[in-house]
């Protein structure tokens, strides 16, 4: 597809994901809350959505940019630091952007870091001054490095970057850093963090035009209502009328509660959605502050 030519119109949303790696399950189960499902081909490749026309592209997870640029998906859902890579080269090549992150999705955490050896004195970003840099994102590398007014020669590996110290094709690495235990085996440390990355759900710039607008929003809506109840409870109580604002402050992380009243003009019944960890400390609090009947239970679903 040329960068002028507008996709065609289709009544399909399609998403990419990564078909196998640490992204994969985690995506497939999100996606599967939502209400989604889908009848794989034969090659395992494409998966047709049954209960929304919302199909699924088993790709590498590398290539999920690109398929967004080139309109062969609708949504990705990536590594921040895949997406902001090529964002980066675009940008560095004068193209257009055409894709954005446009839900954060809690998953997949790591960071992209600069690592230097074990024996070096870490002095900020002016230490890397001259140095050769070993890296599978050179854009976001060349981003920050400009960012900080260093010039540096920035060595392009596709893999095993952790090594090129070691080979001697590098100074310091720029690489992905989950629990830092690979940085440690090959006397590496992490230094500075140019980026912090997560599982993202990546679309296009320019909204759809087409019966895909209102499949997108669907997506979203009921996306939005998962991601919300990830780590919300339903908690409810009793408590007298007098108490219900100490109760209250209480439960800073939860939504407006719903009152009931009961037994009389003084009793109140109390339900609220609350989005922080309901621990049994909280709930001790709770009850020496008046509340009676704890109960939490888990929620389903939720459409705002």
């Amino acid at each position: 597809m040329s960068p002028t030519a507008a996709p065609a119109a289709r009544d399909r949303l399609r998403i990419a994901i990564q078909k196998s790696g640490r992204l994969s399950e985690p995506a497939r189960a999100l996606l599967a809350s939502c209400g989604l499902s889908w009848r794989e081909s034969r090659d395992k490749l494409f998966c047709y959505g049954e209960t929304l026309p919302v199909d699924l592209l088993l790709v590498r997870d590398d290539d999920i940019p690109g398929l967004l640029a080139d309109g062969v998906c609708d949504y990705g859902i990536v590594g921040r630091n895949v997406l902001e890579e090529q964002a980066a080269e675009r940008a560095g090549g004068g193209k257009p952007q055409v894709s954005k992150e446009v839900r954060a999705l809690g998953f997949g955490g790591c960071r992209l870091d600069i690592a230097v050896p074990d024996a070096w004195e870490w002095q900020g970003a002016a230490s890397l001054q001259g140095k050769r840099i070993a890296t599978s994102y050179p854009g976001l590398l060349a981003k920050w490095l400009a960012e900080q007014q260093v010039e540096a020669s920035v060595v392009m590996l596709s893999g095993s970057v952790e090594i090129a110290p070691r080979l001697g094709q590098a100074d310091v690495v720029c690489d992905l850093v989950s629990s830092g235990a690979t940085l440690a085996a090959n006397q590496l440390k992490p230094v500075e963090t140019i980026m912090r990355s997560e599982a993202v759900l990546a679309g296009p710039v320019q909204a759809f035009t087409d019966a895909r607008g209102e499949l997108a929003h669907m997506l979203l809506r009921r996306l939005d209502g998962v991601l919300r109840l990830r780590d919300s409870r339903l908690l409810m109580f009793q408590a007298q009328r007098a108490e219900v604002p100490a109760l209250l402050k209480l439960l800073p992380d939860a939504e407006t509660p719903t009152m009931l009243q009961v037994d009389g003009a003084d009793t109140l019944a109390l339900q609220a959605l609350c989005h922080g960890a309901m621990t049994w400390q909280r709930l001790e609090d709770l009850k020496r502050a008046g509340a009676r009947g704890l109960m939490v239970l888990p929620v389903e679903r939720m459409l705002a």
